[in-house]
């Protein structure tokens, strides 16, 4: 039954069903978020007030809790296969690169435990991060049980990654573009239908659950005059330095002392976080309540540079180190920081005639995520459905690029995730050809036309195979097939020598080619790079032992060429 599916999907000719299959990812999704969410408030509830504020424990508790925390969890992982204790956006985008979409519900456990037991003990990382990787393993898991084909698990890991942010933020439209812009770092069509219905349908659950209110109530401020801009301008110059410090220290902590055990990596990370929470306990944490204070003007001026500061070392050191989180937060909680002290200082220059600081607290909070995450577009979404202000979308537009800009062209920097890839040895190739060969499954460019014969065949068995005129005769030894050559190829040898009762396929004259057996769920991307790595020209396409047809690179490309 799900047959004739699977085989439309690998030509993305199903768009009905995909979308079905985006909105029931988008319903896991919500639900997972909402039961992590659920999970780690729980926690906190057992020792912070209601506001989840960490100012008012005890120096030694705001000193231990991290160090504790974070040893605890470095024990656990310890015990852990290397393999499952990759976890976060970095490892889901690993999984889209080399594995097409497959990732493990192990990694998912450990992400979902890990990550609620190092927000819960205040280190300063966030929640969609996990989120993210939780919503990207529904959709990848769902589509590994119902085996469909791996073109369509990258969608449904889209519409995961859609629906978790959508769900932590309440921001769906912004859950869209993150996982266009920064997971799969491409637009398609084929993407946009079921990625929007997993974004609406996981917000929509979570709205069932906390209601409708925008995450951050702020008034409704806006610019003063034109003026402002230059203003605007420099707050983003200066939010592109904390960005490059910010990707520049996640690189140097996670290429640090990897030869020492996880465990004790994991400690210093949380020494550092215990250590700055002692003088700046707001840095413990997701950090939406510092975000709802920066941006209504309750931070002043001292403890806004203390906490820019404070949260970029805190956060960079703990995740570098190897806990588990996310950072995405993080970095709105240092923009609105940044963006609160340029907003002090210029109504202090110039008193009465700008904006209230909350406004450029507003504005820094995107920039900053902006240029961290390489990333304009779903940065400024974010910020207008955070705060439901559309006030800032004028001068937001000029800081997430201003900033973005000056973060890769001035100090060559790519986004943080790619950065971290490629601190582990990874690379994530997002190329025309490979964006366009990564959406569609082998099954597109299958040929059909072929015969299986063994290496030692009797005449009479060779003439029946021939009377289909197939493309290509599959040789196959001790039953897999390993030989491919042109069915004209065998049909010339036969007329040649009509006097020969038996042939040896493998020693007649004729253009032979090495074959390997590969599934039919694989995408066109991961044919053609298994093709080159082991210099083939062509593979058998397989459902279990079943063989289905021939794919060859000259297939592929041409396939491409037309195509484009």
């Amino acid at each position: 039954m799900l047959e004739p599916l699977r085989h439309r999907l690998s030509a993305s000719r199903a768009l009905p069903y995909l979308a079905l299959l985006g909105l029931i990812v988008g319903l896991l999704a919500g639900a997972t978020v909402i039961l992590f969410r659920e999970s780690i408030e729980f926690l906190q509830g057992l020792y912070l007030n209601q506001d989840n504020e960490y100012r008012p424990l005890e120096p030694w508790i705001r000193f231990t809790l991290p160090l504790v925390g974070a040893l605890l969890i470095g024990l656990v992982f310890q015990l852990l296969p290397t393999a499952m204790r990759q976890v976060g956006v970095v490892h889901v985008m690993e999984r889209l690169a080399y594995h097409q979409a497959h990732l493990p519900y192990q990694n998912a456990v450990v992400q979902f435990f890990g990550a609620i037991a190092s927000i819960a003990s205040g280190h300063s990382v966030g929640r969609e991060g996990p989120s993210v990787h939780l919503g990207a393993a529904n959709g990848s898991l769902l589509g590994q049980w119902l085996k469909l084909p791996n073109n369509s698990l990258t969608v449904l890991v889209a519409c995961g990654a859609a629906g978790a942010i959508g769900a932590s933020f309440n921001t769906p439209l912004a859950g869209v573009i993150f996982a266009m812009e920064v997971v799969l770092m491409e637009y398609s069509m084929v993407s946009f239908a079921p990625v929007i219905l997993a974004a609406v349908s996981a917000t929509a659950l979570m709205r069932l659950v906390y209601g409708t209110e925008p995450a951050f109530s702020v008034p409704a401020m806006h610019m003063g005059s034109a003026w402002e801009l230059p203003l605007v301008v420099l707050m983003a110059l200066v939010i592109a330095v904390f960005a490059n410090g910010f990707i520049y220290l996640m690189r140097l902590f996670s290429s640090s002392l990897t030869h020492w055990p996880i465990w004790t990596r994991m400690t210093l990370g949380g020494l550092a976080t215990g250590l700055i929470a002692l003088f700046v306990p707001e840095i413990m944490g997701v950090g939406h309540n510092t975000i709802d204070q920066a941006l209504t003007g309750q931070l002043g001026l001292t403890l806004l540079i203390a906490l820019a500061l404070g949260k970029l070392l805190a956060t960079t050191a703990g995740l570098g180190m190897g806990l588990p989180g996310g950072l995405i937060a993080p970095t709105m909680v240092i923009g609105a920081a940044v963006g609160g002290v340029a907003g002090i200082v210029a109504n202090y220059l110039f008193p009465g005639d700008v904006s209230n600081h909350g406004f450029y607290a507003m504005i820094g909070m995107g920039a900053m995520m902006a240029a961290t995450l390489q990333a304009p577009l779903a940065a400024l979404m974010a910020i207008l459905e955070l705060t439901a202000n559309p006030n800032i979308l004028f001068p937001g537009m000029l800081a997430v690029i201003i900033a973005t800009l000056t973060t890769s062209e001035l100090f060559g920097r790519q986004s943080v995730f790619l950065t971290t890839m490629r601190a582990r040895g990874l690379d994530y190739r997002n190329d025309p050809i490979s964006q366009s060969l990564r959406r569609l499954g082998v099954m597109t460019v299958l040929d059909k036309s072929f015969q299986i014969l063994p290496a030692e065949v009797e005449r009479d068995a060779v003439e029946n195979a021939l009377v289909q005129h197939p493309h290509w005769i599959l040789v196959t030894e001790e039953g897999e097939p390993t030989r491919m050559l042109p069915g004209a190829d065998l049909a010339h040898a036969l007329s040649s020598d009509v006097e020969a009762e038996r042939f040896d396929l493998l020693s007649l004259p004729a253009r032979r080619m090495e074959l390997t057996a590969v599934s039919s769920r694989v995408t066109m991307q991961h044919a053609l790079r298994l093709m080159q790595e082991n210099q083939l020209l062509a593979l058998a396409v397989m459902e279990g032992r079943r063989v289905l047809g021939v794919v060859s690179m000259e297939k592929i490309e041409a396939y491409y060429r037309f195509s484009a």
